[in-house]
């Protein structure tokens, strides 16, 4: 999904979508300086704005079964298209794992040059995803879908694992 985010977003902005029209002309520093609660608020809006583009786009693929991810998939839009509680799961880092993977990406650089403060920025950015991810967490209680924390501490393989036995795949 975050492979087509500048085509949603400019879709979006084109069918007025009042968060894609301001991501589609917010610099990096407009952007990343923000209030990190005022960004997560934006990102949820945003994400339901572009959603029926990503919908569009799914469509498209043929096969019966798809594991896709991204933060798009909020629990409370799975569930207004009754997405079955084991056809979904959530994973989302813990704030010390998000901050020390982050850090080791090698496209933040880019993400941030444009901004005079690149260390506030990042912190901005963390905090977002950090609200982000508890949002996330409250509406898959609230929506009754299952939600897993990665603190670094499950193995990949064991993550792996935990998944497909979710989507009764093993």
């Amino acid at each position: 999904m975050d492979d087509f985010l500048e085509k949603y977003i400019k879709a979006g902005a084109s069918k007025g979508h009042k968060i894609c029209k301001k991501q589609n002309s917010m610099s990096a520093e407009e952007i990343w300086i923000r209030e990190p609660s005022l960004q997560c608020e934006e990102e949820l809006i945003f994400y339901k704005e572009i959603f029926e583009f990503i919908l569009e786009d799914l469509r498209k693929i043929k096969e019966k079964n798809i594991i896709t991810e991204g933060a798009a998939y909020l629990p409370e839009l799975m569930k207004r298209l009754n997405i079955d509680k084991n056809k979904y799961i959530s994973i989302v880092p813990s704030k010390d794992f998000q901050i020390s993977h982050y850090k080791k990406r090698e496209w933040i650089s880019f993400v941030l040059e444009e901004c005079q403060n690149k260390e506030k920025a990042f912190s901005n950015w963390m905090n977002r995803d950090i609200l982000f991810a508890q949002k996330v967490q409250r509406q898959c209680i609230k929506k009754e879908y299952v939600s897993i924390v990665n603190d670094g501490s499950i193995e990949i393989n064991e993550l792996v694992h935990k998944v497909a036995v979710h989507f009764d795949l093993v």
